[in-house]
């Protein structure tokens, strides 16, 4: 069964290469593996059709012919997409299947579906305040979008860079169709090289409007407070009614304006008016009908209290820690601007840098801290526009940990400082104390260094998009230099540690085999002085049992005597001899004391007569010397015993 399995899939390989002209054989296994092997798929992933034509004639096809048959009518006649014009879809052309590849098709497409191996791609291109559709054949390259940009933005080439593809950093010479990109993209624009005065207009009509910001001094009577907010002259009256809106939690089609100029409409930019103090009113009888019209969308009346149309904090006032005041941060600011926005540590700033600054040096990020206040006019256009842009919550969650505080209430923003200055010192907490509320929100971007934390840079919040993540890049390209040299440390300082291991574990094994061979050489010797100390107990017992052996022995008898007589001559195993007599009644067992008394006992010797040879220590030791046939003389030997 694997066998035949093998095979299906060469088949099916040979067919895709064969449909699609691809030479790569692992890059059409590749794309046959995201299709799991299913060939119309992957073939239509490669050469998409319209009206699902190529999935529609398989089906066909194989219902009357089998996957080999011959082209249907259908497939002659199958529609080819036409390319928009534009400079960089006309200058890109087909290319041809290979020669190479086989003379059959298992799909088999109509001839011009399967030599056509371009596809439209459509770009939406953000640069600053614009956004550009590009639309050209995936045959078309990197410069090719760039030279459309070119003429569209007003840009040169030279000065840009364009972001945001999957696989990373593209050259200007890489074809489209090697990126397998989907039919749908998204790319920015960036131009470190060129000021950001230089094309800050959303349209060309707006191109003339001047760059001058606008101050504008509302007064809500309401509330009896000012607010001084600074408005660009692009500025729709419109818009200024919304981030109204957003600071002061009343909308638009409630506020009651007064000291706008007669021809303003909503519609008017900040450019038209003339700088002056522009009255914000809430009349009572607005909230009478609010309430007269029943309850909010909220089905809650109005009159139960004001603070049911005003915007929840966004950090509670006086929360036990850190840790319950960031959840609570988070959770508001996914209810105001939606889930798409970067994902703020939940734990103390203490944990945050420790998370950030001191682990591994290649583990290691940039902390970036948001601090938000619901008093600034910019705080609702920064979190909305950059803060939940995708470009950035995509490099803050790839670069950076993200750690937020809200400094609405004084409280929290005392406790903002006290934690700034034990954790980087006092000069940051007087760099955020300078700072004026319509300068909020504030971006800062740490580095954790040897000796202590830096903050390489405050971002404010009236910046753009384009800017902000240039001044992120730039942090990230200190931080990266810092980086590598902290890892080429790291790696230095490891590898000293590892020789120093290897040298006290040698040391140490070292130690261990003079530690085994002192002990066995004690064990040695104390088991030398153990066998001496037995070698003398024994000789001292055999010394004893010989003296008490020689003090038994009856006194050797006279020949005067009249009684009869023996003589023994005894052979030692050392040549010499032993010469006793012994009365020819005395017991053999006399004999072998005698013996044993000088040094020869008879559980190791043997003694032996000489012709015939007799063994006569296995007599019985209470025969006689006569009867033992030792009598009147005999010469005897000793011979150790085996």
């Amino acid at each position: 069964m694997a066998s035949d399995s093998n095979m299906d899939r060469e088949m099916i390989l040979a067919d895709f290469q064969a449909c699609t002209g691809i030479d790569n054989i692992a890059e059409a296994i590749t794309l046959l593996e995201l299709n799991n092997w299913d060939l119309v798929a992957a073939i239509n992933g490669v050469i998409p059709q319209e009206n699902g034509i190529l999935q529609s004639n398989f089906s066909s096809e194989a219902s009357q012919t089998g996957p080999y048959g011959p082209h249907s009518q259908s497939e002659a006649t199958a529609p080819v997409p036409s390319a928009p014009p534009s400079s960089a879809s006309a200058s890109a052309s087909s290319s041809p299947p290979s020669s190479s590849s086989p003379a059959f098709c298992p799909v088999q497409p109509s001839r011009h579906i399967v030599e056509r191996q371009s596809r439209m791609l459509s770009f939406r291109v953000e640069y600053r305040q614009r956004s550009t559709e590009v639309v050209l054949e995936d045959a078309s390259t990197v410069g090719d979008i760039k030279s459309i940009l070119e003429t569209e933005l007003q840009v040169p080439v030279s000065k840009m860079q364009l972001k945001g593809w999957k696989s990373g950093d593209v050259s200007d010479s890489t074809v489209l169709q090697s990126l397998h990109l989907p039919k749908n993209n998204s790319l920015y624009v960036l131009t470190p090289d060129i000021a950001p005065s230089a094309s800050t207009s959303q349209s060309s009509a707006q191109q003339g409007l001047s760059s001058q910001n606008y101050l504008l001094v509302i007064s809500h009577r309401e509330a009896q407070r000012d607010y001084s907010l600074h408005f660009p002259a692009s500025k729709t009256i419109q818009e200024v009614k919304r981030n109204i809106s957003d600071l002061t939690n009343i909308p638009v089609r409630h506020q009651q304006w007064d000291g706008w100029p007669a021809s303003a409409s909503d519609d008017s930019v900040c450019s038209a008016l003339s700088p002056g103090i522009y009255t914000l009113i809430l009349p009572i009888f607005c909230l009478q009908n609010l309430v007269m019209s029943g309850k909010s969308r909220e089905n809650r009346p109005l009159w139960e209290g004001s603070s049911s149309c005003r915007k929840s904090p966004m950090m509670p006032e006086n929360s036990e820690n850190e840790g319950d005041a960031l959840l609570h941060f988070t959770a508001e600011f996914s209810r105001r601007y939606g889930d798409c926005h970067p994902v703020f540590y939940i734990g103390s700033l203490e944990a945050a840098s420790q998370e950030a600054f001191y682990g591994k040096a290649r583990d290691r990020k940039l902390l970036a801290i948001y601090l938000h206040n619901d008093e600034s006019v910019l705080s609702n256009v920064f979190c909305s526009q950059m803060m939940c842009a995708d470009s950035i919550v995509s490099y803050l969650s790839q670069n950076f940990i993200t750690w937020a505080w809200d400094v609405t209430k004084e409280a929290n923003k005392a406790r903002l400082l006290t934690m700034c200055t034990r954790h980087f010192g006092s000069v940051v907490a007087q760099t955020i104390r300078t700072y004026k509320t319509d300068q909020f929100p504030l971006l800062l971007i740490v580095m954790g260094k040897r000796t202590s934390n830096e903050v390489l840079n405050v971002i404010q919040g009236n910046t753009t998009v384009d800017e902000l993540m240039m001044r992120l890049m730039g942090a990230m390209e200190i931080f990266t230099a810092q980086q590598q040299e902290d890892i080429k440390d790291e790696d230095e300082r490891e590898a000293r540690e590892m020789v120093k291991r290897e040298q006290d574990e040698a040391y140490r094994l070292s130690l261990e085999a003079d530690r085994k061979k002192r002990e066995a050489q004690e064990r040695e010797e104390a088991e030398q002085v153990r066998q001496e100390r037995i070698r003398k107990e024994q000789e001292e017992e055999r010394e004893a049992i010989r003296l008490s052996l020689e003090q038994a022995l009856p006194p050797e008898p006279k020949e005067e005597g009249g009684e009869p007589i023996s003589k023994l001559r005894i052979r030692t195993p050392s040549g010499k001899f032993l010469e006793r007599q012994f009365l020819g009644s005395c017991k053999l067992q006399v004999l072998f004391d005698f013996v044993a008394s000088k040094g020869y006992p008879s559980d190791e010797f043997k003694l032996l007569t000489t012709f015939p040879r007799r063994n006569i220590t296995q007599i019985d030791p209470a025969w006689s010397l006569v009867e033992a046939k030792l009598f009147p003389q005999e010469t005897l030997f000793l011979e150790a015993k085996e």
